[in-house]
C-alpha cells in the first residue's frame, strides 16, 4: 500500500466514491440552502444586531471550510485496489478476524484513515491492528500492542 508521495492519502474506490457524492451535495443543494437562509435571514432587517444572519454567516464559513478539505482529500487521494487474488488480509479486503481473549468474531475491512467507521466495520489502514494484521493469511495469529495492553487476534477467513 504504499504511495510515491507521502502527502497522498490510501483510499478505497468505494470511499472514493462516498467522498465525490458528499463533496457533491455540499458544492451544490447545500450552498443553495444556505445562500436561502442568508438572504432571508437579511430581510429580517439590520444586519448588525441580526443573530439569525450572523449565525448563518458563521455556518457558511463552516460549509465551505468543509468543502475545502474534501476538495484536499480528493487531489491528495490515491486510489488503492484490493488484491482479490492476494491470500493475505490488506488494504480494501474484509476478513473476519477472532479476538481470542473475547472470542468475539469481527468482520473488518482495512480502509484509509478518512473512511475509518468501526461501528461498520471500517478499520484504518493506519491503527495498530490494521498495521498488524494485513499480510496475515487466514489461520495467523498476531499479537498487537494496543493502548488497553497487549492482545491477540486470528485470522479466521478472507471475505469475498
Amino acid at each position: 500500500m504504499s504511495t510515491s508521495e507521502p502527502e497522498a492519502k490510501a483510499i478505497t474506490p468505494e470511499g472514493l466514491v462516498a467522498l465525490e457524492a458528499e463533496l457533491e451535495e455540499l458544492e451544490g443543494p447545500a450552498r443553495r440552502a444556505m445562500a436561502a437562509r442568508i438572504l432571508a435571514a437579511r430581510e429580517l432587517g439590520d444586519l448588525k444586531e441580526n443573530a439569525e444572519y450572523h449565525i448563518a454567516k458563521e455556518d457558511q464559513a463552516h460549509l465551505e471550510t468543509r468543502i475545502q478539505r474534501l476538495q484536499q482529500r480528493r487531489r491528495e487521494a490515491v486510489v488503492v485496489e484490493a488484491k482479490a487474488d492476494d491470500a493475505t488480509f490488506g488494504f480494501g479486503r474484509t476478513a473476519e478476524v477472532l479476538d481470542e481473549a473475547s472470542g468475539k468474531v469481527h468482520t473488518w475491512t482495512i480502509v484509509g484513515s478518512t473512511e475509518a467507521d468501526l461501528a461498520q466495520g471500517k478499520l484504518s489502514a493506519e491503527s495498530p491492528v490494521a498495521k498488524a494484521l494485513i499480510g496475515h493469511a487466514p489461520g495467523d495469529s498476531i499479537e498487537v500492542q494496543t493502548p488497553r495492553g497487549p492482545r491477540r487476534f486470528r485470522v479466521q477467513g478472507l471475505v469475498a
